[in-house]
This record gives structure tokens, sequence and C-alpha cells, in this order.
């Protein structure tokens, strides 16, 4: 990225809309503001101006116009808005006169918020939070997103990486003075171990937290398994309110998986209806029954169905909760099987038990999820702590060795740690995280 640049993106929505507004960051935005508006507004409020097109002085719009100057901007840089009204044709004809300043040049997805972490207005865990508070579709992902945008992560994270360097300038420590006597004949002394040993069982008590962190990004999976013709389909559709699967008296016409998302008390919650379980030799039907079974041993919960003849279905071994579901439930009172007073009972013709099984899978997510005050909320952060537990485990493993040993297991530690805000290997992860990231943002 080219710091000298002064990017421009539009920062709301490409339909049509009351307002469009575009975004300009970079060391011309103050110029383009001009050129485009005549006068810089007053920092930090809207002023109303014509914006004219500086090659021919033809009007492009009535605007309201924003000046930021920095370093106190979103991206740390000076910034300016341009508040335009919402047509299409205003819209580009605005972004094509940007596009043929000087310096100036269209932003790509992220460009804002990278420029942000690089001039050190937000860490990269807190980057990744602007990408989770974009893409939050429930009232929990959104509570996650903005308190790792708060920075809790990063904060404790910074807490144990402090504790870490300590221990990194003891142990060096250790080994510059050691010929000078001022070090006990073992090298290193007990006490860094035992701060060793207390950062390493902080970090591998967030560790166990049942990866809920990560669930509640993705959502909360529910699989719907049951023999062909149980209702899965048809459950499918009750419950999302609306026809997402193709309901059929002929058995086998569910072939692969066909998802749903719901929103259940806040929590994302993913349902996926899957292909009937039986012995086939037809292959694409044997194809959809090994897919579904894949599902089953990933899902959060497992909804088994029994319709009205009976037949349980063979799920195989699976250490996933399961809720035993008799469907079809209006068809009982004909049926030569009675219900099992102990599983629930629905009808998607007349709706029993539906608001029953929806509060049963609500409680299993809210079980699964927690409240949304995990601190861990992508595998990359689990993945860098792990490897801080890793070293950790092989110093106090080695204590009382090589006093260079030990301390290069610290310095892993730290490097460990700084991987999770960005302390290193910041450009890969950037690259990463803004290949899908939002224009303007």
């Amino acid at each position: 990225m080219n710091a000298t640049e002064t990017l421009f993106a539009p920062a709301s929505g490409f339909g049509r809309a009351a307002v469009a507004v575009i975004r300009i960051s970079g060391p011309a935005a103050h110029d383009v503001l001009v050129t485009l508006g005549g006068r810089l507004p007053t920092p930090r409020r809207l002023s109303l101006r014509r914006l004219r097109d500086p090659s021919d002085g033809a009007e492009l719009d009535r605007a309201l116009v924003a000046w930021f100057p920095g370093p106190d901007t979103y991206t740390g840089e000076d910034m300016g808005e341009l508040h335009l009204h919402g047509g299409a044709a205003v819209r580009m004809r605005v972004l094509a006169t940007l596009a043929r300043l000087p310096g100036c040049r269209p932003a790509e997805p992220g460009a804002f918020t990278r420029r942000a972490v690089l001039n050190g207005r937000m860490d990269l865990a807190e980057a990744e939070a602007v990408a989770d508070l974009i893409d939050a579709e429930t009232e929990g992902q959104r509570r996650q997103a903005l308190r790792q945008l708060d920075g809790a992560l990063s904060r404790q994270v910074a807490a144990w990486r402090a504790e870490a360097i300590d221990c990194l300038a003891a142990a060096e420590a250790a080994l510059d003075f050691a010929d000078e006597g001022d070090v006990d004949d073992a090298g290193l002394d007990a006490a860094l171990f035992d701060r060793a040993a207390r950062l390493r069982e902080a970090i591998a008590a967030t560790l166990h937290d049942g990866q809920r962190g990560e669930r509640l990004r993705e959502g909360f999976t529910v699989v719907l398994a049951g023999a062909p013709n149980s209702g899965k389909s048809t459950l499918l559709n009750a419950l999302s309110r609306r026809d997402v699967a193709i309901v059929s008296d002929s058995p086998g016409t569910t072939r692969d998986a066909i998802e749903v998302r719901l929103d259940l008390g806040g929590l994302p919650v993913l349902l996926v209806d899957t292909a009937g379980l039986r012995e086939t030799a037809e292959p694409i039907e044997a194809e959809g029954i090994a897919r579904t079974r894949a599902r089953i041993d990933t899902a959060d919960l497992v909804i088994a169905l029994v319709p009205p003849d009976g037949t349980v279905p063979e799920l195989g071994p699976t250490r996933n909760p399961i809720l035993w579901v008799h469907t079809k439930a209006d068809l009982f009172a004909g049926s030569e099987n009675s219900r099992d007073a102990d599983l629930v009972a629905v009808s998607a013709r007349t709706g029993e038990g539906l608001v029953t099984l929806l509060d049963d899978i609500q409680a299993a997510a809210e079980s699964g999820l927690g409240t949304g005050d995990a601190l861990i909320t992508r595998a990359r952060h689990r993945a860098a702590l792990e490897a801080c537990v890793t070293h950790l485990d092989r110093l106090l493993k080695g204590a009382g060795g090589l006093p260079e040993l030990a301390a290069e297991d610290l310095r892993l530690a730290v490097r460990a740690l700084g991987e999770v805000a960005g302390h290193v290997g910041v450009e890969d992860v950037l690259d990463r995280l803004f290949s899908g990231f939002c224009i303007g943002k």
C-alpha cells in the first residue's frame, strides 16, 4: 500500500437511497474538499456545499461535506466525507471526478481499516472485530463484535504479553550476567518458572471455553436427521416459515444439505436439512447420505426425527447432543405406534409443538454459545494462544536446564502472543481479512 496516495470509496450501499456517503482519506483529502467544494468546512461539522467538477465547472451535487484533520481520525490520516444525494448517477459522477484528481485512487476492500491498523489506530484483533460487526446478523454476534472492538481480547493479550516479556527479560539477564555470579547455579531463579506457570494456566483456562466465540460468529449448527419421508424438509419449511426445501412423498428426493439461518433469542442458528438415512445402491443418493453423516459428526445439535410408523434413524456413533422428535403428530391418532412421552411431538400441518421445539433449540444454543463473553472469536486467535501454551509447556518441562533454551522458549511465547494483536505477521493476516471486506471501510 502506498501511504502517499489518497483513497476514496463509497461508505454506504450501492442501491438507490436518500443519501450516499463517500469517504476520502490521505494527504490530499484537504485539497480534494477545497477543489470540489470551494471552501474547507469547520472540522468535524457538516457544511452545505455546491460540488463542482474542476475540469469544466459543472455542478455535481449540493451535498453536506465533513472535514476530519488527522491524526485523530479512523485511519489516522486527514479524512473527508461527502454526503451526496443517493441517486446512482450522482454517486457515479462524483466518483469519476475523484478518480481524475491528482494523487487519488479508488480504495480496495478494507483499505481504510488497513491504514487504521498500520497507523496504530487499532490493532489486528480490533480490525477483525470491525469485520465481524459488519457481518453480524444477530444481537449476540453484534454484542460479541462490539466487545472485541472495545479491546477485550487485546487488553488481556497485552497483559499476558507484558508478563511474558518480563519473564524473558529475567531469563536474558541470567544469560548476560551468568559469569558475574549474580545468578544461582541453576542459572534461572525458580520464581521465573512460577510466573511462567501461572501465565500458562491463565491462557490455558481461556482456551478451555468450548470454542463459544468462534461458534457464535459462525452459527450454532442444528442438523435434521431421519429416515426418508420422516418429515425433515416439511419441518425445515415450518421452522423457517418459508418454502426453502422441496417436499415430496417420494423417498430420497433430498440429496444435498439445505441450510437456513435463524435468529433465536439473538443467537445465530444454522438449520440444516439432510438426505434421508437408509441403505441404497443409488450412487447420488449414497453420496448425499455420506454427507448427512458428515454433517451429523460436526453438528452442535442433532434433531433425530421419528415418524408415525416408528422408524428410528440410524445415526451411527456421535458425541453430539441429540434431540428426539416425533414428526407428523397429527397422524398419530390413526397410527399403530403410540407417542413416546419423552419425545417432543410436532406437526408442521397444525403447528403443534413447533414453539416448544424452537424453545428447545434456543436453549441448546444458549448453553452452547454462552452469553457472548468469550475472548477468543477466531481460529487464528486460538492457534496463536495454543502455540504460546506449547512454548511455555516446553519451558516448564525443561526447568533447571540450559538458560539459553529457556530464553528461546519465552521468546517464542512472546512472539505467539504478539500474533494475536498483530505485533508480528500483520500484513499476511490483513490480506486474508480484507479479501472479503466491504469497500469504504
